[in-house]
């Protein structure tokens, strides 16, 4: 199965839909803590025309201690009226590299009960190799717009349910991070954290599934990375990282493929690595 045309418009079809009425481009750039990259100040000096900036680490539950944990859907619709998102509109998210947090963003929609929404295959880095139009400076201001949230339980994953998963084997935990973290022979990018996984856990790097220029790649090719990857695609996937960014891309390739039962664990390895309660494995 091929749903690529429900989660991704490729940049042709963007340049054609602009300025569409029902249409919003979201900029949903990040960048790890350890990445001297502000991507507000770079979403100010080149973004695709109309493009809204969303905040990960603003959008979300400011009374967690972890990073950029989902928010609330009463404060998320709260965000997103005073942005100009309202319902019936169809998202569009990019992030600056081509894809990378543009699938949290993606998520965060989709956990917030949001399905129309899409990522834009390669963003801005392929949309400015096109030549297509840029523009700068503060965002214009947009009218406030009615959004309805709701929170879908069944794309979400906290510690309890990923400690349960791994001890009854009812899920399949796939680890997105690089596979020298997976096997806790790199020390992780937040300082305070174990290195090595969540235990029954297996490793798929998420930049296995793109293209050297940003893409996703097709999905017959995604399909044989998993399967490669020893994840029976008939079975539930709960998706994990360091804090659930890069866990999207795999829960994204996931949905183009028609998986049905993929979550993302929200917490990731922020939340696993730094409590000490939980076991670990590790190669060595």
């Amino acid at each position: 199965m091929d749903h690529s045309d429900k989660w991704l418009v490729e940049t042709a079809w963007l340049a054609e839909h602009l300025n569409a009425p029902d249409v919003v481009v979201v900029d949903g750039s990040w960048y790890l803590p350890n990445i001297p990259r502000d991507p507000h100040e770079e979403y100010l000096e080149a973004r695709i025309p109309g493009a809204i900036f969303f905040d990960i680490d603003e959008i979300s539950d400011k009374s967690s201690s972890l990073p950029h944990m989902l928010p609330s859907p009463e404060q998320f619709s709260s965000q997103m009226r005073k942005m100009g998102i309202g319902d019936g509109m169809r998202v569009i998210v990019y992030d600056a590299d081509g894809m990378f947090s543009a699938a949290r963003v993606w998520w965060t929609f989709r956990a917030m009960g949001k399905e129309d929404v899409a990522i834009l295959n390669g963003g801005l880095a392929k949309w400015k190799r096109e030549g297509l139009p840029v523009e700068d400076g503060p965002a214009a201001e947009r009218a406030i717009r009615h959004f309805t949230s709701r929170r879908i339980g069944a794309l979400i994953r906290d510690r309890d349910d990923i400690l349960a998963v791994s001890n009854n084997n009812s899920e399949q935990i796939v680890d997105a991070r690089a596979a020298d973290r997976f096997r806790g022979e790199a020390p992780e990018p937040r300082p305070g954290l174990r290195s090595g996984r969540i235990p029954g856990s297996c490793n798929l790097p998420y930049a296995e599934l793109l293209n050297s220029d940003g893409t996703l790649k097709p999905a017959g090719e995604l399909k044989q990375v998993f399967e490669n990857a020893g994840i029976d695609l008939r079975k539930p996937v709960a998706t994990t990282c360091g804090s659930g960014v890069t866990a999207s891309i795999l829960a994204l390739a996931l949905a183009i493929l028609g998986h049905r039962q993929t979550s993302v664990y929200d917490g990731s390895w922020s939340e696993w690595g730094a409590d000490e309660t939980l076991p670990i494995e590790t190669d060595h």
